[in-house]
């Protein structure tokens, strides 16, 4: 195992982790007066990717690799299935960004049913591709399938709104109405 890919492995499951709970701030406050539909940030996702993809991939292939922007003849296969790996990304996101947010999802329970998933279906995918597996494959896939419920169970989710105790709600209703003011009834008593 290669230090500086388990390190660049790293960063990813850091940015991807708190990719979630990022997200879940990009909402329209529930009290707010300003309202936006929860795809209003995806657009802004779709321009970092842009962003990071041309500037970061750029300045790689020149400094990094000296690398020639061509991609015709035996340099297709790199457009080709950059652009199809590009698209399970976005599709990946815009899935993501809908669990988050208009279906209602939790980060505490989405992020790792997401990173978890796709751990068993790299396995599965890999397996496939070159016929190859093992009983440990398979047990670790079954572990996943464990670490994903236990994380998912146990991960702090806030706390839901206090509800009043029994005693303060009877308290409220034997004060009886609500005083008059100065100027009369109020005009939801009048009603």
């Amino acid at each position: 195992m290669k230090l500086f890919a388990v390190a660049c492995a790293l960063i990813v499951a850091m940015c991807w982790g708190t990719y979630g709970l990022t997200l879940t701030n990009a909402r329209a406050p529930a009290d707010g007066a300003v309202k936006w539909g929860p795809f209003k940030p995806y657009l802004f996702i779709g321009m970092a990717y842009v962003v990071v993809a041309l500037i970061g991939g750029s300045i790689m292939m020149r400094t990094a690799f000296n690398d020639n922007f061509d991609y015709s003849g035996p340099y297709f296969p790199a457009m080709k299935w950059g652009f199809l790996a590009g698209l399970l990304g976005a599709f990946g996101a815009l899935g993501l960004t809908f669990a988050l947010t208009k279906a209602g999802g939790k980060p505490s329970y989405v992020m790792p049913i997401v990173f978890g998933g796709a751990v068993t279906v790299n396995a599965i995918a890999s397996y496939i591709k070159f016929h190859e597996g093992n009983f440990m494959m398979f047990l670790g896939m079954g572990l996943v399938v464990v670490g994903i419920c236990l994380t998912a169970y146990n991960t702090p989710h806030g706390h839901p709104p206090s509800k009043p105790s029994p005693a303060t709600a009877d308290a409220a209703d034997n004060l009886g109405p609500a005083p008059e003011s100065p100027g009369g009834p109020s005009p939801a008593e009048t009603s």
